[in-house]
């Protein structure tokens, strides 16, 4: 989580997540940065304003698909591979 905290509000929100705290902070980051209210995008993504706020907040018990309907409604993609083929490794 350090890493995130460090990059949120400098530099860019997005990378890699290891907890619901980081994903949420991203999430808010995207939607600040694009200047949208919790309400627009609860309503385009077809969720709950309280699920929204939850998410944002962390919520470990978060539903995945709404969790992934609200990711691809802010244009945001999730990506999956193995930590030993990782990419974005620096070198």
């Amino acid at each position: 989580m350090e890493r995130n905290q460090e990059i949120i509000g400098v530099k860019s929100a997005y990378g890699k997540i290891s907890t619901p705290e980081e994903l949420g902070k991203i999430i808010r980051y995207k939607r600040k940065e694009i200047n949208i209210r919790q309400e627009i995008v609860a309503g385009m993504a077809g969720v709950g304003t309280k699920f929204l706020s939850q998410l944002e907040n962390g919520k470990e018990t978060a539903e995945i698909g709404k969790t992934l309907h609200v990711l691809r409604k802010l244009g945001l993609e999730v990506y999956i591979f193995p930590r030993s083929a990782n990419p974005f490794k620096e070198r």
